[in-house]
């Protein structure tokens, strides 16, 4: 089957092709006999009910500089001259990133959209972990600064984000006696005015957090556990932590069980849950990571499951 595959994705030519799951994705692809294009979230538009990108047939070449060759760009119809679109750029999930969902919501019932694109835009990567408070920490979702330190004063040491942030960007520690809580609450919530998600914090973030990839509903068997740097809080690669793949454990897979089929219900193909020790803290579905430091590891095709679960999904539809 060879098919037609529109990634929308940050700049091909500029991703470090080191650790790249997309470009491992188009790699993929490619060696499979499909045909890629590669357009940007500001490439697409509408006209009476017709969504188009203005895409680039794309080439790539592992190991070679330039990794990627490109012919001249070309407005494609993403019902009629593709049979399936990848959601591949990186969060922040702003305005532009839903907008591109709604319109990709047009063209899912016959292109086939990896991830579903209603179902991104409905599952706040953090948020969406509320659906299985039973597997994770004691939460708390608010922008009142009340409520957050009463959340500080029963749990002592906890951990708040923003609920739209990637990569470990603005996340604090805070414990009963620091005197900088007040101003990290009132900069996190931007003076009550966005909401923020607290957890307790949890002390096996020292042996990492896990990133577990789950494919249409399957689990696979290794995880990358991100360690942080010395005297760092945060694990995530972007922040300096450390990859080490290791197979899942129990309590990975009793995790990933309970979540993976509401993630395959929605048409979350593609997703990444983050574990620490053995509680969910997140659940990625705009654009996982962590491929191919895995496959780096242990004899595991990712690339390849994630093409074998789109084209069974395609041969279903037909």
């Amino acid at each position: 089957m060879s098919l037609r595959i529109a990634v929308q994705m940050d700049p091909l030519e500029s991703v470090k092709t080191a650790g790249d799951t997309s470009l491992m994705m188009i790699e993929e692809a490619q060696a499979r006999g499909h045909r890629v294009f590669v357009y940007g979230v500001g490439e697409l538009s509408c006209e009476s009910g017709r969504v188009r990108a203005t895409a680039r047939a794309a080439r790539v070449f592992p190991g070679r500089t330039p990794h990627a060759v490109f012919e001249a760009p070309a407005s494609i119809d993403l019902r009629d001259d593709v049979d399936v679109v990848l959601m591949r750029q990186d969060p922040p999930f702003h305005m532009g990133y839903i907008t591109a969902c709604h319109l990709l919501e047009l063209v899912a019932p016959e292109t086939l959209v990896v991830n579903d694109p209603r179902s991104i835009r409905d599952a706040s990567e953090k948020l969406f972990t509320a659906w299985f408070a039973d597997v994770c920490p004691p939460t708390l979702v608010t922008r009142n600064m009340d409520e957050l330190r009463a959340f500080l004063h029963e749990h002592h040491d906890i951990v708040v984000k923003p609920l739209d942030g990637m990569g470990g960007a603005s996340v604090f520690r805070v414990r009963p006696d620091d005197g900088n809580a007040s101003v990290i609450f009132e900069t996190i919530t931007e003076l009550e005015q966005r909401y923020c998600m607290a957890q307790r914090y949890l002390p096996a973030i020292l042996e990492g957090d896990k990133r577990i990839l789950v494919v249409d509903g399957e689990p696979l068997p290794y995880s990358l556990a991100r360690i942080p740097a010395s005297g760092e809080l945060r694990g995530n690669l972007a922040a300096g932590g450390r990859g080490v793949p290791q197979p899942l454990t129990a309590s990975d897979r009793a995790i990933a069980e309970r979540v993976a089929p509401e993630l395959k219900k929605r048409g979350l193909i593609f997703v990444g849950l983050d574990v620490i020790g053995d509680r969910l803290t997140e659940i990625n579905v705009t654009s996982p990571t962590c491929a191919r430091e895995i496959e780096a590891q242990y004899d595991i095709d990712i690339g390849g499951l994630l093409m074998q679960a789109i084209e069974k999904r395609l041969t279903a539809r037909r």
